[in-house]
């Protein structure tokens, strides 16, 4: 049970058969229980994310050596002119 120590909430959820069936094949493919399986999507596509975390991604894109032109060459680059518009 040491597997389970940090859970502390139930949730039911139902499947229609054929996306249940799916879901079980994959857990056995991964070797993983059907709830680990959906804990890691969920953690995957919703997971939690720390302020500390958003300050490290921001830090690190800050790094990159980006082709970035200027505040006003973006918005030249990004709206069209109204006359570039009209014939």
């Amino acid at each position: 049970m040491e597997a389970y120590k940090g859970l502390t909430k139930k949730t039911t959820i139902l499947f229609p058969s054929p996306l249940h069936e799916h879901l079980i094949r994959v857990a056995r493919q991964r070797g993983v229980s059907l709830g680990q399986l959906v804990r890691d999507a969920c953690e995957l596509q919703y997971g939690v994310v720390t302020e500390e975390d958003r300050l490290r991604a921001a830090r690190a894109i800050g790094q990159l050596s980006l082709p970035v032109g200027s505040p006003e060459d973006l918005k030249r680059e990004s709206v069209p002119a109204p006359e570039d518009l009209l014939p």
